[in-house]
This record gives C-alpha cells, structure tokens and sequence, in this order.
C-alpha cells in the first residue's frame, strides 16, 4: 500500500496539557479539512493522542505579528485562544531556529498575543505571554445569564437540580469558574460536561474547579470545551485567577497551582493579563496517510 508524507509535527505539553504543532501552508496542502485531521491525530487510541493541535504558518508582509495560528481542540472544533498551546508553538518556533528574538507574536482570532522567552531549561522554555483584556461582560464572554455589563459573580446557575455558584469571563475563550474547599473532590467528571454545554453558554465554555489556599495562591483543575478533563490550561488559570481576583479572595499576582506545577498570573481590572509557564518539547515526527484511506 502507497503512503504519502502529509506533514511533519512535533508535539509539546504545558504541565500536561499536550500539544501538536504543525506548519501549513507547504506544498501539496492537506488531504482533508482541518478539522477531520485535528480529531483524527488527537485521537489517543488511533492516532498520536493530544488535547488540541496547533497549525500556523508565517506572516508574511504582515507588520504586527510573525505567526498566525489556528487552534482546534481535540473533537475538531475551533479554538479562539489556547494560552498553553500558543506557549507549545512559540516553544517549537524558538527550538527550531524559527524564531530568534525572544518576543514572539502570534496572530489568532482572538487577536494579537506576545510571548517573551524568559529562560530555557533542557528541553523546557518558559514564556511570559500578555493574553490582553479578560472580558467581564456576561453578554460579550458570551453568556445568556445576564444583560451585561458588570461582571457575574457567584451568580447560582441551575445544573441538575442544583444551584452552582459560577463566575464568567472571556480570555479570548469562554470561562465559568467554580469555587470549591477542596478540588481533589469536587465533581469534575460529573459538573464539567454539564456545565461545558448548559445552554446558558451559547458557545459552550470552558470550566474551571477553583480551591484558594491563601491570598496569593490557588489549586485549579480543568475542564475543557471540546476536550475534557485536561492537566492545566493556560487560558484556564488565567480566567481562575480573574475569578478569584474578581471574587476578593486573592490578590495579584497568583500562583496558580495544577497536577503537574505551577503558573503565575499578574493582573488588575482594566489591564492586560500577563501569564508565565513553561513549555517542554516531547518529540517531532512526520504523519503519512495511506492513499487508499478515507477520512473518518
């Protein structure tokens, strides 16, 4: 049977929260959407396994940014904004000679976000990014639970018979965030999915089980649009430490703490957010499709 080389890849995490990235635009082109492609390789079972993948390309002629990026989620859907995933690229890009200066700007659709290298350790980059304004207004995050404009804070939601306290932002992606004593048992696997797809959330949203441990710490675990239950996210401890911020149960900056180590979000209402966490390159490889196989 004939193969063909579609693409070369490489795949990166932030604290766990994998990663593939890959170039388009080269010749000869994709054999099927980008969607069908991102669901097939982020398959664990039948494919390379990852929470999202990554696709960009340079910008050429472009003045305000050296990237662009498109962002897809495990299930093949769009992303607006992945602050991990966007740190795996700039990663890759400096690891690779792509990318000398250590401030990198990436294009997405949720606008301009710059990463500035701040160290290198082995195979682990660490990046400073500024993630520009969270949104607070309920409508724009969007949201059907309030007409807007000022924040909504443990505002109590309706989920299966219960009432469960959320607070909304925008990191470029939407957020609902939920306090709780301890996250080691809060019900992630049973809320998350509930509250990803409620129909107050016209785009779904990501979810994110918050436990404060002091004024200048919290312990976050992540559910994610389109994914599932994922180790750390970027834009989700952003939008944890928003929420807590927002809340008056923590102050700036916070550490913000997941399964396999720590972020650092510095933020004040009205400014932009700036996150710092690292990035580690896994491994590269190059992905080929059989002629004869059909998209799934």
């Amino acid at each position: 049977m004939c193969h063909r080389v579609i693409m070369e890849f490489a795949k990166l995490h932030g604290l766990g929260n994998d990663f593939l990235v890959a170039r388009v635009g080269e010749t000869g082109g994709l054999p099927r959407s980008l969607t069908l492609l991102a669901r097939q390789l982020c398959d664990r079972h039948c494919g390379i396994g990852a929470d999202g993948i990554i696709f960009y390309q340079p910008t050429l002629g472009d003045l305000e940014a050296e990237v662009s990026a498109l962002i897809y989620n495990a299930d093949g859907s769009r992303a607006e904004m992945s602050g991990n995933g966007l740190r795996c690229l700039a990663a890759l890009l400096h690891k690779s000679g792509q990318q000398s200066s250590p401030a990198l700007r990436i294009r997405t659709v949720s606008g301009i976000k710059t990463y500035v290298l701040q160290g290198r350790e082995g195979k682990v980059y660490t990046f400073e990014s500024s993630m520009g304004h969270p949104i607070t207004d309920p409508q724009r995050v969007p949201s059907r639970l309030a007409p807007g404009p000022e924040p909504l804070l443990s505002f109590p939601l309706s989920v299966a018979s219960e009432k469960i306290a959320v607070s909304l932002c925008s990191m470029g992606n939407p957020h609902c965030s939920t306090f709780w004593p301890d996250v080691k048992t809060a019900p992630l696997e049973v809320l998350g999915p509930l509250l990803e797809k409620h129909e107050g959330f016209p785009n779904h949203t990501n979810v994110e089980f918050i436990q404060v441990l002091d004024r200048n710490r919290i312990r976050v675990r992540f559910w994610e649009r389109g994914v599932g239950r994922t180790l750390a996210s970027g834009t989700g401890s952003s939008a944890a430490a928003v929420a807590a911020i927002l809340n008056n149960l923590v102050d700036s900056p916070v550490t913000v703490e997941t399964d396999l180590g720590n972020m650092l979000v510095r933020w004040k209402f009205g400014e932009d957010l700036f996150l710092t966490g690292p990035a580690e390159f896994i491994f590269s490889g190059v992905y080929e499709e059989s002629e004869s196989s059909e998209a799934p």
